[in-house]
């Protein structure tokens, strides 16, 4: 007899076995439970078929033609549209270095054949499970991510800047060196590091003229707002410092926190160096785009009066003259040279 808590758990698996009669097996067992089998015959079918049908679970056999499991559990783990599908390596191989290459390759559990029925469901209910709260993650992900876009939207001149912000602040991330869950910390505060600007008027926002000290004051709270709208996201852990402090200073004349500095963060303050040339090489109501040359030089006084940090200038002024990042001229109008 189930239990209710098990019997809820359902969803596409994809089973992929070049042997008829385990994915007979597999799927008499699986389908019997409520579960949708998609079968397929090799691996190179496994990746075709997850390439046209949403899928929850994969069950993969390690011994298969053209691509063996290993290579096809690889592939999706590297692919950033199924890398977060839970994958069960399925083999009659006890060698402990087959167990360490599943590993490697991203192998979520592993099932020894012959197949126990009862270690077979508990297995995949649990992964499922993880599934489900993981595709919860993410829809709660792409409603700030909508949300953060709604708000760039109302500015006609600032199309794109949170996709540009997204792509250059991880692209100078991984020129510095900096881990990988930093990376994707840049790539995700890059869109919604202005959230925060939710509960700004949009008189304020979108006004072409100086802001008043009332006006000012209220804007400068939208980090500390963003950082609120969006920290009950655990996976959100290194994008709040991002938020708050994008606006901090190296001399501690930035706001919110007035912080001086290493003290702000270096994903801040690789985000705050990226903003600032997007600003300066784009259209806005109170400047033309700048070149290239010229947008370096401006900020280049603005390190000298102590605003950025001079390490990370100097990083992302190479970055940008050694033509490897020629995508950041796409907002400039004029010749960097």
């Amino acid at each position: 007899m189930l239990s209710k808590s098990n019997s809820a758990v359902t969803g596409n698996i994809l089973v992929a076995d070049d042997q008829v009669a385990n994915r007979e097996l597999l799927d008499e067992l699986l389908t019997t439970q409520g579960f949708k089998v998609i079968s397929a015959v090799d691996g190179n079918e496994a990746l075709h078929q997850l390439s046209k049908v949403p899928v929850d679970l994969v069950l993969l056999d390690v011994m298969m033609p053209h691509l063996n499991g290993f290579e096809v559990c690889e592939k999706i783990k590297a692919n950033p549209e199924t890398y977060l599908i839970p994958v069960i390596l399925v083999t009659s191989l006890s060698d402990k270095q087959d167990r360490i290459e599943g590993i490697r390759v991203g192998a979520d559990d592993f099932l020894s054949r012959p197949i126990d029925r009862t270690e077979l469901l508990a297995r995949v209910r649990s992964l499922l499970k993880l599934k489900q709260r993981t595709d919860e993650l993410e829809r709660a992900e792409a409603v700030l991510f909508a949300l953060a876009r709604s708000i760039e939207g109302k500015d006609p001149y600032t199309g794109g800047h949170c996709e540009r912000l997204a792509e250059y602040s991880a692209s100078l991330g991984q020129h510095l060196g900096l881990p990988e869950d930093q990376i994707t910390a840049l790539r995700r505060a890059g869109v919604v590091h202005d959230i925060g600007k939710i509960a700004i008027p949009d008189a304020i926002i979108l006004k072409p003229s100086s802001l008043t000290p009332d006006e000012w004051k209220l804007m400068r709270e939208h980090p500390v707002i963003g950082e609120r709208i969006c920290a009950p996201l655990k996976s959100f852990r290194l994008v709040l410092p991002i938020i708050r402090h994008h606006h901090e200073k190296f001399d501690g004349s930035g706001y919110p926190d007035g912080l001086r500095g290493e003290a702000t963060p270096i994903t801040a303050r690789v985000m705050q160096i990226v903003d600032v040339y997007d600003a300066l090489t784009t259209i806005r109501p109170y400047k033309p785009a700048f070149s290239i040359t010229d947008a370096l030089q401006t900020m280049k006084q603005e390190v000298a009066r102590g605003w950025w940090d001079p390490q990370i200038f100097d990083h992302f002024e190479q970055f940008v003259r050694s033509g490897t990042a020629n995508f950041l001229s796409r907002g400039a109008t004029a010749s960097s040279s």
